[in-house]
C-alpha cells in the first residue's frame, strides 16, 4: 500500500491511499476459512449460556453437543457444519481509497474460491438458479453488498450464508397502518412455520423499511450485528426483546425437540420508507450465526 496524491490546479491535494486487490483477495479468503471454522467468542458463550436457561433435558443435551461440535471442529480443523454457505459479504469501501491491480469484486470472488478449494470447503453454488444448476465448483460467485463511505479503509464482513435456515425466511409487504403487534406477530409466525427446519436454536435478523429490495438487505445486515449488540434505538432494542420472547414462547426449542431456547437472539434494523408502505423482512439463521469482519 501506499498514498497518492491528487491535485486540480485550482484545488487542494486529494490523499488517496492505494490497497492492492491481492490483500482484498487474501482477506476475503482468511475471513471465509476463519468463519467457517470457528464461531466469534460472543456466539460461543451465547450457545453456553443458553444451557443453563434449557428447561428440556433433551435440548440441554443438544446444546452441549452442539459446543462439543464446535470444540471438534476447532481441533480437527474442520468446518462446523457441512453446510459452509453461499459466500456474502458487506464491503464499506471508503471513498479515499484506490484499488489498484485489479477490480474490487474480482478480488472478493477470487479470495471467495480460494477459501473453498484450498480450504476444503464444500462449493454449493450452481450457475444458473433455473435452467442450468451445474455447480460452480469454487463457490463463486459471491453476493456483494458495497457502500462508499468516508474514510481511506475498507471493512469486509464475511458472511457464509446456509440454506436450510435462508429458505425458512420470509418477506412481507405491510400496509402502513400496521401496528407494533402486527409486525411482531409476522415475525413470530414466520418463526414459528420454520419450525425444526433451520436448526434451531436460530438467530433471526428483522429489517423494517426501505423498499422491497432493501428490507431483506436491512435484515442480514441485522444478522452480521451478532449475539453481544442490541439496536440503538431503545424503541427498536425493546421491539428485539419483545419479539425474542415471543419466539422463545414457542416451544419449538432445539433442534424442535420443545424447549425454551428456540432463538438465541433477534437483531432489527430500520430505514426510512415511503408514505404507502411498511416493508418488513425476516432472514432466519441457524444456531451458527457464522462471521468474520476485518479491516485493512
Amino acid at each position: 500500500m501506499r498514498t497518492l496524491k491528487l491535485k486540480k490546479p485550482t484545488e487542494k491535494a486529494i490523499t488517496m491511499r492505494e490497497v492492492s486487490a491481492s490483500e482484498i483477495k487474501s482477506v476475503v479468503k482468511s475471513l471465509f476459512i476463519d468463519a467457517n471454522h470457528k464461531l466469534e467468542d460472543a456466539e460461543r458463550r451465547t450457545i453456553e449460556q443458553s444451557i443453563e436457561r434449557e428447561s428440556s433435558e433433551i435440548g440441554k443435551n443438544i446444546l452441549n453437543t452442539i459446543a462439543k461440535n464446535l470444540d471438534a471442529a476447532c481441533e480437527i480443523g474442520v468446518p462446523i457444519c457441512q453446510d459452509t454457505g453461499m459466500a456474502v459479504v458487506f464491503a464499506e469501501v471508503g471513498q479515499d481509497v484506490h484499488i489498484i491491480g485489479g477490480n474490487f469484486e474480482d478480488a472478493v470472488n477470487e479470495g471467495v474460491a480460494d477459501a473453498y478449494t484450498n480450504g476444503y470447503m464444500r462449493a454449493s453454488v450452481v450457475k444458473d438458479p433455473l435452467f442450468d444448476r451445474s455447480n460452480t465448483k469454487n463457490n463463486t460467485p459471491a453476493v456483494i453488498h458495497t457502500r462508499i463511505v468516508a474514510g481511506d479503509k475498507i471493512k469486509l464482513t464475511a458472511l457464509p450464508k446456509g440454506f436450510g435456515s435462508e429458505n425458512m425466511s420470509a418477506l412481507k409487504m405491510m400496509m402502513p397502518s400496521a401496528s407494533r403487534g402486527e409486525v411482531i406477530d409476522f415475525v413470530v409466525q414466520t418463526v414459528k412455520n420454520a419450525s425444526s427446519n433451520p436448526c434451531p436454536p436460530i438467530e433471526v435478523g428483522v429489517g423494517i423499511g426501505g423498499t422491497f429490495d432493501y428490507a431483506p438487505v436491512l435484515a442480514k445486515i441485522a444478522l452480521a450485528r451478532g449475539v453481544d449488540t442490541s439496536n440503538a434505538n431503545s424503541d427498536y432494542a425493546e421491539l428485539e426483546n419483545e419479539i425474542l420472547e415471543r419466539i422463545n414462547a414457542l416451544n419449538i426449542g432445539p433442534q424442535g425437540f420443545g424447549g425454551a431456547v428456540t432463538a438465541f437472539k433477534v437483531n432489527v434494523e430500520y430505514y426510512p420508507t415511503h408514505i404507502a408502505g411498511l416493508p418488513v423482512a425476516v432472514n432466519i439463521n441457524c444456531h451458527v450465526m457464522r462471521h468474520k469482519r476485518a479491516i485493512i
